[in-house]
């Protein structure tokens, strides 16, 4: 799962810059091109706050540390809000901070243990490259989520603090209004799950790619 994590990630990375390149050169030869966005170049124009929503695909694991049970296999579906704001620190150079929240529904079940993720959020730094109607960015920071281990009518639910890290691309597509593609793994720690068969103490690690849409003000 660390190679894939890894793929990517360097994948998102590659594409990002690839786009912010085509961007550049678009702001250098056609600056009045018809339908071109005019983001200010790297003069500031994706500065502000801004709101938005999204949804994905996530999938990951679930170890027992004690080796009471074994690894659960988990996927699903997650959507979700975010906040946060962008500032120009130097010229095309963009510091930031985000921060989300989502629903999941991303699960799986090893017998004789059912495992789901409720919920996810992250506060998070940012950084970016302004490269006109494209801002290719890495981001990385804390991240925490709350899930439920269920065997044979007893459940526990839980609460777990980590790190992640990822990278993205934010397109202009209108003034103010933006689409933003992003991977993330993130490593939630572990937690105790004692209301079990057997006491479990579970690792929760999970990749995610989801697109959303982000409206500033």
């Amino acid at each position: 799962m660390t190679r894939i994590s890894l793929t990517l990630l360097a994948g998102v990375a590659v594409l990002s810059m690839a786009s912010a390149t085509q961007a550049a050169d678009l702001l250098i030869q056609q600056p009045s091109s018809p339908g071109f966005i005019d983001m200010g170049g790297s003069s500031g124009g994706w500065d502000g706050a801004y709101v938005g929503g999204f949804a994905g695909f996530g999938w990951g694991t679930a170890i027992d540390d004690l080796g009471n049970y074994d690894d659960v296999d988990l996927s699903g579906w997650t959507v979700g809000a975010t906040v946060g704001a962008n500032f120009t620190v130097a010229p095309g150079f963009i510091l930031g901070a985000a921060g989300d929240i989502a629903w999941a529904g991303i699960g799986g079940f090893e017998a004789p243990i059912d495992y789901d993720i409720n919920w996810t959020g992250s506060i998070r730094g940012k950084a970016g490259f302004d490269g006109g109607a494209f801002m290719p960015y890495v981001t990385g920071g804390l991240a925490f989520a709350g899930a439920t281990a269920s065997e044979a009518g007893d459940d526990s639910t839980q609460a777990h603090f980590g790190w992640t890290v990822g990278a993205g691309v934010e397109v202009a597509v209108v003034d103010n209004v933006s689409l933003d593609l992003q991977y993330r793994y993130t490593d939630y720690g572990t937690a105790d799950y004692d209301n079990l068969g057997a006491d479990a103490t579970f690792d929760l690690n999970t990749h995610a790619v989801t697109g959303g849409v982000n409206f500033k003000f």
